[in-house]
C-alpha cells in the first residue's frame, strides 16, 4: 500500500514538536553529580575557589569534546551516504551496504576507548570508578559505544547473509530510538554552555527517534524487496545525513 508523503511529514512533525517541547528540561536533569564521586569532588573544589581542575568547559575539554563529535559526524555522514546508495537502488554499489555496520563497529570501539579523557582505559579512573563511580555522562558514553559495537556486529552478519530472520533487522532502528531517547537525559555536567549543548542533544535525539521509528516501520510493514524507495526510507536516510551534518558542525 502506497503511503502519502504528507502522512510521513505529518508524523515526523508531530514527533519533532512533542520531543522538542520537553527535551531541553530533560537534558538538564543530570547536571548534579552524586556526592563522593571523583567528578563531584573536582566540581566541589572548583566551586570553593580551589585551583581549576574542572575539565568541562575548559579550553582543552571543549576542544576534546568537539573533536569527538566531529569525528562521529564524519562517520555518521559516511553511513548516511552508504544508506543512500541502497535507497537509490544503485546495484553497482551493493558493497556499500556493508559500510554502515562496519562503521558502527569501529565507532563503538572508539567511543568505548576515547569518549572521556579521564575514564578507563585511557584516563586516571579505574575500571570500577568508570562504571560504578556514579558519573552518568561517562556511563552513557560507554553504553553508546557498547550499543554501536553490538548492533553493528549484528547488522554486519545480517547484511552478509549469515542471519536471515526478519527480527534481526530490528536492533538497528531500536538502537537509534534508544540512543535518541538517552540524549534527552545526557548532560555535560557543570558546563558554561549547558543550554546550548542541551538543545544540540534535543535536536539530535528527536531526529534519531524519528529515524529509528520510520526504519522500524518500514522494516516490519513494507515488503522486503521493493523496486523503488518508500517515503519512510527517504526519511531514514535523510535524518542520518542531517544528524551527521549536525555532529560535524557541533560546537560548545
Amino acid at each position: 500500500m502506497r503511503r502519502s508523503p504528507f502522512l510521513t511529514i505529518l508524523v515526523c512533525r508531530l514527533i519533532l514538536m512533542t520531543l522538542l517541547t520537553v527535551a531541553p528540561a530533560l537534558a538538564q536533569h543530570s547536571g548534579a553529580l552524586p556526592h563522593g564521586s571523583p567528578h563531584a569532588e573536582a566540581h566541589d573544589r572548583h566551586d570553593r575557589g580551589a585551583p581549576a581542575e574542572a575539565w568541562e568547559g575548559s579550553a582543552k575539554g571543549i576542544a576534546y569534546s568537539e573533536r569527538n563529535h566531529h569525528v562521529a559526524g564524519f562517520m555518521v555522514l559516511l553511513m548516511g551516504a552508504a544508506e543512500l546508495t541502497h535507497v537509490l537502488r544503485l546495484s553497482s554499489l551493493r558493497w556499500a551496504r556493508l559500510l554502515l555496520p562496519s562503521i558502527l563497529v569501529v565507532a563503538g570501539l572508539l567511543i568505548i576507548v576515547w569518549s572521556d579523557h579521564e575514564a578507563w582505559p585511557i584516563g586516571s579512573l579505574t575500571f570500577v570508578d568508570t562504571f560504578a563511580g556514579g558519573d552518568y555522562e561517562i556511563l552513557q558514553h560507554k553504553m553508546y559505544g557498547m550499543l554501536a559495537l553490538g548492533v553493528g556486529s549484528v547488522e554486519l552478519f545480517r547484511r552478509l547473509g549469515r542471519i536471515g530472520h526478519k527480527a534481526w533487522a530490528s536492533p538497528l532502528p531500536l538502537m537509534a530510538i534508544v540512543g535518541g531517547l538517552m540524549l534527552f537525559g545526557h548532560s555535560h555536567g557543570f558546563h558554561p554552555s549547558a543550554q546550548k549543548i542541551a538543545m544540540h542533544h534535543a535536536i539530535m535525539g528527536t531526529m534519531a527517534v524519528t529515524a529509528g521509528s520510520t526504519k522500524l516501520f518500514s522494516t516490519w510493514v513494507m515488503p522486503a524487496e521493493r523496486s523503488s524507495a518508500t517515503n519512510w526510507e527517504w526519511v531514514w536516510v535523510s535524518l542520518i545525513l542531517l544528524i551527521g551534518a549536525q555532529l560535524l558542525l557541533y560546537s560548545e
